[in-house]
């Protein structure tokens, strides 16, 4: 073995390679592997074909390893546009300020890491910005030319520099597939009136080619955008259901006598955030009794469920509060007066929270996962009303009241039960979604209503076996001679045009096996479900691909403002409006946050609500 090491040792290609192994050399220069029989032409073979420079002569061959380590790595045309284009990803991505290229730290970086990658100014990186957008921008209009229906959610923002921004945000199927995408976010300095936002929303359907494809607008519930959506446009105005609950339970919160429990325990939680002696003093008791060592949550106007999480926090640490109000070291005989809350106040927390329990569950479940449909609006406001708001044997008339005024308030907002409702886009997509086809959650006339209006629909869709066999004869005709093409005309007038036509009786057959087929569970996914049955109910499966993409919230816009609150923001304040919709649509048409998904693991929220 050591004669072995010894003849090795002579050969120069030791000075580039290392032995792994009995079998198997290193090379020292770029780390590839070779396999090794006892003889170095493989390392010689390597080393012209890869590194010429290194095996051209005598002088190259006894350079030291150390001028390897130290020589620097060439940055070609290739390498260095790879590089900027990835600091333009990163910057969208990330969304980090565009003068972050010009930060002494960055450049430092690139410096140490590319020597001879000369780091593009924020002008270059401006306009790689938009050409990203315009490359995305055109992905994206593409895929919409193929979309039969797409439905729409809207929301206006003001930004830190006082300047107004309306967002939209499309959704599709494909594939059975939950698809969305941010389409602008636009400034608009004019008054945001009806006729306004009107007009920016059919300018965005006429940009992005979906006019006559939108079935459905979600919006929040101020008076301007129900008059767009009802008064200015061709589509179906969809209330967001998660504003339409909020302010449902806030009329209950309304109630003088619960207001004074929210107020009261407000105020308590205040004194523990505003006091680092009460603070310390909570953490003492906790360590004490053996509580978890959590904080109090303060009720927030702008978030929802805020107040279940208040009043379960409250009852929680109830105890260790007590114990700090009631040590004088802590706190002022004066204060604690003030502050303590009576045994009626916690009465009323602990008999409130399986209610609140109930109402956060139905948010979570419209809300808090992606990609759920408006086919869950009118069976989770029927369940709420009929269960978790019914009034219980033995209960505060307290939450009583409060169980009357949130159910009457739901009823007014979202429970429509008149015939004239049966074609509204809840109720049909409702009755595509094969969790809720039964409609058990309305009343017989409603649910005749609605499927005479989904059969109506299915009769006045384009008969594609006709428009099939007319593309054929067409392309015959092009293709064939004169002869088989007069030929062609004679067997289409032979058999005639109602020969090609849909049987309507095939329609409604199709829909009455789909009525008494038995209701899938409320965990399914209603997306594989379709896929699965497509081929069983085909007139179906058109219909519920083109319904079921309404989203039942329009939260996917609210979300978009929350990542616009964070572009512009004070490092960005000098943002031009138009930059600032680049950015948050170069952000959002990455394939990792364009397609949200489908209902992911919703059946656990479902479940909470639905027991059928």
């Amino acid at each position: 073995m050591e004669k072995l090491l010894q003849q090795s040792s002579k050969s120069s290609m030791w000075s580039y390679f290392q032995k792994t192994t009995e079998t198997e050399v290193q090379c020292k220069l770029c780390e590839a592997k070779l396999a090794y029989h006892k003889s170095t032409t493989t390392m010689h073979s390597h080393m012209r074909a890869k590194h010429p420079c290194e095996s051209g002569g005598p002088s190259s061959q006894q350079q030291s390893i150390a001028s390897f380590a130290t020589r620097r790595r060439t940055c070609d045309d290739r390498r260095a546009e790879q590089t900027a284009s990835l600091i333009s990803k990163m910057i969208a991505k990330d969304m980090l300020p565009i003068s972050f290229v010009e930060g002494e730290g960055f450049r430092s970086l690139m410096a140490f890491v590319e020597p001879e990658f000369s780091v593009p100014s924020r002008k270059t990186i401006t306009t790689r910005l938009e050409k990203l957008f315009d490359d995305k921008t055109s992905e994206l209009r593409t895929q919409l030319t193929n979309v039969e229906k797409v439905s729409l959610t809207t929301d206006s923002w003001t930004a830190l520099t006082t300047e107004s921004y309306v967002t939209i945000t499309c959704h599709y199927i494909q594939s059975w597939k939950i698809q969305s995408a941010v389409l602008q976010t636009k400034a608009m300095p004019e008054r945001h009136t009806a006729e306004n936002i009107a007009n920016v929303l059919s300018t965005a359907t006429d940009h992005w080619g979906i006019r006559g494809k939108v079935i459905a607008c979600v919006h929040d519930n101020a008076s301007n955008m129900i008059r767009v959506n009802t008064e200015h446009v061709e589509w179906d105005s969809q209330p967001c259901f998660a504003h339409s609950l909020q302010l449902a339970i806030n009329d209950g919160f309304k109630l003088q006598h619960i207001n004074n429990v929210v107020t009261s325990a407000s105020r308590l939680v205040s004194h523990f955030h505003h006091s680092t002696t009460a603070t310390q003093a909570l953490k003492q008791k906790q360590q004490l009794q053996h509580l978890p060592e959590h904080k109090l949550i303060q009720y927030c106007r702008t978030r929802w469920n805020s107040i279940y999480d208040m009043f379960q926090r409250l009852l929680e640490q109830r105890w260790a509060i007590s114990a700090v109000l009631s040590d004088r070291a802590f706190t002022k005989l004066s204060d604690a007066r003030t502050l303590e809350l009576t045994d009626n106040n916690w009465s009323v927390m602990e008999e409130l929270m399986p209610v609140l329990h109930s109402l956060k569950h139905a948010t979570t479940a419209l809300c808090g996962e992606s990609g759920v449909s408006i086919s869950m609006v009118y069976p989770v406001t029927a369940t709420l009303i009929s269960k978790h708001l019914k009034e219980n044997e033995g209960e505060s008339p307290k939450v009583s009241q409060f169980k009357r005024s949130v159910s009457a308030s739901l009823e007014r907002r979202l429970a429509p039960t008149d015939v004239c409702s049966a074609g509204k886009v809840a109720y049909i997509a409702s009755f595509l979604d094969p969790r809720h086809k039964h409609l058990r959650f309305t009343s017989d006339d409603v649910k005749v209503a609605v499927q005479a209006k989904v059969s109506d629909l299915l009769s006045s869709r384009p008969e594609p076996e006709l428009v099939e066999a007319v593309a054929v004869e067409t392309e015959l005709r092009a293709k064939k001679p004169r002869s088989d093409a007069a030929s062609v005309s004679a067997i289409a007038a032979l058999f005639g045009e109602d020969y090609y036509k849909e049987d309507t009786t095939d329609i409604e057959s199709e829909l009455n096996r789909y009525c008494q087929d038995k209701c899938p569970s409320p965990q399914i996914d209603p997306m594989d479900w379709w896929k699965t049955n497509e081929n069983k109910y085909p007139q179906l499966a058109k219909l519920a691909s083109a319904y079921l993409c309404v989203p039942a919230t329009s939260v996917p816009s609210e979300r978009v403002f929350s990542t616009a609150g964070l572009i512009v923001n004070r490092l960005r304040s000098r943002l031009h409006p138009v930059h600032v919709d680049i950015k948050i649509v170069d952000l959002y048409l990455f394939p990792q946050r364009w397609v949200l998904g489908g209902w992911g693991q919703s059946g656990g929220s479902y479940c909470r609500i639905f027991e059928y």
